[in-house]
């Protein structure tokens, strides 16, 4: 009866009277150190796409010229402290040179959006730290369409080396026979721009919206901040 009425619970019941027997299933299935590494592939990830950067199989971020300016002032900020006046400032730069690198992203974004590719444009556009150039299937046909859409259009907003990432991009329209539709499509909505145009667009970042976010980021952190010592206040 009594090992009866225990396979019953087992099999049925949440409650405690299953006996020490079940200690080994309540056990966590993944390890703390398991978790810990999730949490940081997750952490790149959020990084890949806050950043967007250039280069993204470059773990160093010093490859490129812009991404290692980037890195740097990341880095720098990291060690200012929170809400002074030079942090205020360093944010306002690392928020002016993701806004470029966004504006390029949301470019790419439209046009795969009037290609069709309504509900795969976000994952197209997702290019991870893992990527790797042997993987690609077209990659010299696809460094070819890059250097195109640099020479021939305006959807870079720089006249430096196009990111490598869009290689990666490319790459999967290609094997999707959308590569080239991508590019006429570039070509019309994004035409060559002139020098004098050029000098138009440069001040182009909204500095009042950048400031509005990074107050609002930085609020945001400092509600965080403040409930934490609020919890550990009334933990002592």
């Amino acid at each position: 009866m009594g090992a009866a009425f225990k396979k019953f619970c087992a099999q049925f019941c949440c409650c405690c009277c299953c006996g020490d027997d079940d200690e080994d299933e309540k056990r966590p299935i993944l390890s703390a150190d398991t978790l810990e590494y999730f949490d940081r592939e997750a952490k790149k990830r959020r990084d890949q796409e806050t950043n967007l950067w250039n280069e993204p199989g470059d773990p160093s971020h010093s490859e490129r010229d812009d991404d290692r300016a980037l890195y740097n002032l990341l880095q720098t900020r990291a060690k200012t402290r929170r809400g002074s006046q030079g942090y205020r400032r360093l944010s306002v730069d690392i928020e002016a040179m993701r806004e470029v690198r966004r504006e390029v992203r949301d470019k790419w974004k439209m046009i795969l959006e009037n290609l069709g590719f309504m509900a795969e444009a976000e994952s197209l556009l997702t290019v991870s730290a893992s990527a790797s150039y042997d993987r690609m299937r077209n990659a010299a046909a696809a460094r070819k369409l890059l250097h195109t859409l640099h020479s021939e259009t305006s959807i870079f907003n720089s006249k430096d080396a196009p990111p490598e990432r869009y290689l990666f991009i490319l790459d999967r329209l290609l094997y999707l026979d959308a590569a080239e539709d991508f590019v006429a499509k570039a070509r019309r909505f994004y035409p060559p721009k002139d020098d004098d145009d050029d000098d138009e667009d440069n001040p182009a970042i909204n500095l009042p919206l950048l400031l509005s976010r990074v107050n609002r980021d930085l609020s945001g952190a400092e509600e965080d901040e403040d409930e934490d010592g609020e919890t550990s206040g009334r933990e002592e």
